[in-house]
């Protein structure tokens, strides 16, 4: 399982005007070929009297990757569009760019700017989530322990995700992969194995 992994937070849009031509490109969070499917007709068909829709979009999941010229001469639209996905590291992620004709050729090189140029805006305009491979502890203390443990948090960038005050004081945080080793000893150590540790792994969790 890989360490980590970039993608959007929401779908974002922006758009590019080439010799009259409109070139708008939407993205969009996606997981699965059906869900990316979905997105690219639903574009469609909000722009039917448009000339082209060209789109990409790229897999985590069994590591795919589709792209479609949608008319345009091969290799000017759809390629690029991937390969602006590819440089920004981006994956579950797909794009479609819509191009209004505006009456004047552009040329292949041309094609390639416009689809590559629109689809970057999109991918700037876009809010970027960096998921990362966790581990996440579920850790039982007594409550003099609590501050003690707390403060060890920020050195780990641990992310809270519950606090339950009961008999005891039980906390759930994330870890990313790398520190879950050197974080889970602290704790031992700084609780003299006081503190009751359960650890899950291979968690993913947004820590942009």
């Amino acid at each position: 399982m890989s360490d980590g992994y970039k993608t959007i937070r929401e779908p974002a849009q922006d758009e590019l005007e080439e010799k009259k031509s409109r070139f708008i490109a939407q993205l969009c969070p996606v997981q699965t070929e059906e869900q990316a499917v979905e997105f690219i007709n639903s574009v469609k068909a909000q722009n039917r009297k448009a000339r082209h829709n060209v789109y990409a979009y790229i897999l985590r999941k069994d590591n795919i990757s589709r792209y479609s010229d949608d008319g345009e001469p091969q290799g000017t639209g759809g390629v690029p569009v991937l390969e602006t996905l590819k440089g920004a590291g981006l994956t579950d992620v797909c794009c479609v760019v819509t191009r209004y004709f505006g009456g004047i050729l552009l040329g292949t090189g041309g094609l390639a700017r416009a689809y590559s140029g629109s689809c970057k805006l999109a991918v700037n305009a876009a809010q970027i989530m960096e998921i990362c491979r966790c581990s996440k502890f579920e850790i039982a203390c007594d409550y003099d322990l609590y501050g003690k443990l707390t403060r060890l948090l920020p050195e780990y960038g641990a992310k809270t995700l519950g606090e339950d005050f009961a008999e005891n004081v039980k906390l759930t945080v994330i870890v990313k992969s790398e520190l879950a080793e050197a974080f889970r000893d602290e704790v031992v150590d700084a609780s003299n194995g006081r503190a009751d540790i359960d650890e899950t792994v291979d968690l993913y969790e947004d820590f942009a």
